[in-house]
């Protein structure tokens, strides 16, 4: 059985409507939607236009002006920097990517308290800080891991870029110009 995706229809005076239960909703509303994993989408209520990244980039906001910032203001303005560059499609791929792989190691971890504490489990912050000691050595394995993994991604993608770049300067008149990147990849071993 799959459920359809609510719609929230948003007015010019900025208030949210929830098609799905007749009535108006908050900011607040829709992080408690994402947080419970439903799927929707914010159109305009006028031109139909998907406003879902704006609300989601809005609640971001939000989270990020109150209480502990996930973001230091140095990794922001580095993302700032990667609008409008090369980068840019590649940035976000690999941003995405680290965050599911990311995911992946919590949903692990999450399996492993299971294990240790059983399926009602109440996981207060004590016990979480005992869990986490606990599992200290695999935390370390599963996070090498991880950035390993992450290397190499941002590592293939940077190959993946220079195999299209030098595939599409080919057909250009430079001498040798093909012929000199394995000459290039010779030096460097």
């Amino acid at each position: 059985m799959t459920t359809a995706v609510r719609t929230i229809k948003k007015y010019p005076n900025r208030r949210l409507y929830d098609t799905a239960n007749s009535g108006y909703i908050t900011l607040a509303d829709v992080k408690q939607m994402v947080l419970d994993h439903v799927d929707f989408v914010v159109v305009d209520a006028k031109s139909g236009d998907d406003l879902t990244r704006s609300i989601l980039l809005q609640i971001i906001l939000d989270e990020e002006g109150g209480g502990v910032p996930m973001f230091s203001s140095e990794m922001l303005a580095q993302m700032i920097r990667f609008y409008g560059t090369a980068q840019q499609t590649v940035m976000g791929q690999y941003m995405e990517q680290n965050v599911k792989a990311f995911l992946a190691i919590q949903k692990k971890l999450q399996e492993q308290a299971k294990q240790v504490y059983g399926d009602k489990m109440m996981l207060t912050p004590d016990l979480w800080k005992q869990f986490m000691q606990m599992q200290a050595p695999a935390m370390q394995g599963m996070l090498g891991n991880y950035l390993e993994q992450s290397a190499r991604l941002f590592l293939d993608m940077q190959q993946r870029m220079q195999d299209q770049t030098r595939g599409m300067f080919t057909s250009f008149p430079f001498p040798n110009f093909a012929a000199a990147a394995p000459a290039d990849d010779e030096r460097k071993r």
